[in-house]
């Protein structure tokens, strides 16, 4: 009887175009307007090298200290910044007209003159780098002046050091936008409330023919209602699964490295959804388009409040609201993946691999308490 009835749901649910539609298919749909209206963001705030020109002259020649941190932000390496240009003043003049450089810095009288056409980001960084050296070489020329057995060689090379550890971290760690296919991923698992509320609206006398032969019948609720709920968790997951492989290998986002907790916070995520179904049901006596209009409200106000709509919406509600957050089964699924991309430790991984199982079981026991109630006048 288990397997008939399982055969019988999962036929029953798949058959249900309106169902499968918003379950398969309209988080693909949505994923893609994500992957072209995201895709080109991080790569246009990825910074670019910073095209400026140094006027050659024998002050520059004398500057071993701006020499050597020029070089080293020029380099090709992990922290090139700039491309820099030796020349004179008036090919730096023609080059900054046509807009091929940002600027150009000529060491005049022990001065160091910045030339820049307009303002923006690239320039502030010019100003900023040049500054940090003007401020470096007032230190030695201090140091030195009051101790008389520094090593001013050492003291160079530290100062040096220091000044160059500027890193362009722009690419690495910055997918701030995979936030949005996280909660996309969210809200599939959370669709498949809607399978949980069909499983327990087809045992309800009251909401279903089905329910009410199952309601006079001899056969037990248990083994329905189990076999019910597995052929809508397993319709659910594979919705899921679907979803995950296509922003994986089409869309080409990236959740981490570890793709075992990848899937366990994707099933995790679809048994949440799933107690929520069914607890709705449970709670409501009302018809079916009102309680899929419950399932689908909270998991849109529950995808909006963990960033879907905008990714700060997440750290505005984590700021003001974090109870919220905390309560929020979307935040939980989203922050999940967010712990597997961006933290090695796996301590907030697990935290919300926890939270989501303590959602579950607390909507299954209000599932439970409510079904153990019902009771009918008249069937």
């Amino acid at each position: 009887m288990f397997l008939h009835n399982f055969k019988y749901s999962f036929l029953f649910l798949l058959k249900n175009k309106s169902l499968v539609f918003w379950t398969f298919f309209f988080p693909i749909i949505l994923g893609t307007f994500f992957y072209m209206t995201f895709s080109n963001i991080e790569n246009n705030e990825k910074l670019k090298k910073i095209n400026i020109a140094i006027i050659n002259n024998e002050e520059l020649k004398n500057d071993k200290l701006l020499l050597s941190v020029l070089g080293y932000l020029s380099e090709d390496n992990n922290n090139e910044i700039f491309s820099t240009i030796y020349t004179d003043l008036e090919k730096a003049k023609e080059l900054l007209e046509n807009k091929e450089i940002i600027g150009y810095l000529e060491i005049k009288n022990s001065k160091y003159l910045i030339t820049i056409k307009e303002n923006g980001i690239e320039q502030t960084i010019f100003k900023y780098i040049i500054d940090e050296i003007i401020e470096t070489k007032i230190i030695i020329k201090d140091i030195s002046s009051t101790e008389k057995n520094i090593n001013l060689e050492e003291l160079y090379n530290k100062i040096n050091n220091n000044i160059t550890k500027v890193v362009d971290m722009s690419s690495d760690n910055l997918s701030y936008t995979m936030i949005e296919y996280y909660t996309l991923i969210a809200m599939s698992c959370l669709y498949g409330g809607v399978f949980g509320m069909y499983a327990i609206n087809n045992i309800l006398a009251n909401m279903s023919k089905q329910g009410a032969r199952v309601a006079i019948s001899s056969i037990k609720k248990r083994t329905l209602l189990l076999s019910s709920l597995l052929a809508a968790f397993l319709i659910q997951l594979i919705g899921s699964l679907l979803l995950l492989s296509y922003t994986i290998f089409i869309l080409n986002v990236d959740y981490g490295n570890n793709i075992v907790n990848t899937l366990i916070m994707t099933v995790t995520g679809s048994i949440a959804g799933l107690t929520l179904g069914v607890a709705i049901a449970a709670l409501f006596k009302t018809n079916e388009n009102i309680k899929i209009g419950i399932i689908l409200s909270i998991t849109m106000l529950g995808s909006f409040l963990s960033g879907m709509m905008g990714i700060t919406m997440k750290y505005i509600v984590d700021k003001n609201m974090p109870l919220l957050n905390i309560i929020n089964p979307a935040n939980m699924i989203t922050d999940g993946f967010y712990s597997i991309y961006y933290y090695q430790s796996m301590d907030r991984f697990y935290f919300n691999i926890i939270s989501l199982l303590i959602f579950s079981s607390i909507m299954v026991m209000i599932s439970i308490v409510r079904l153990r109630s019902q009771k009918y006048d008249s069937i």
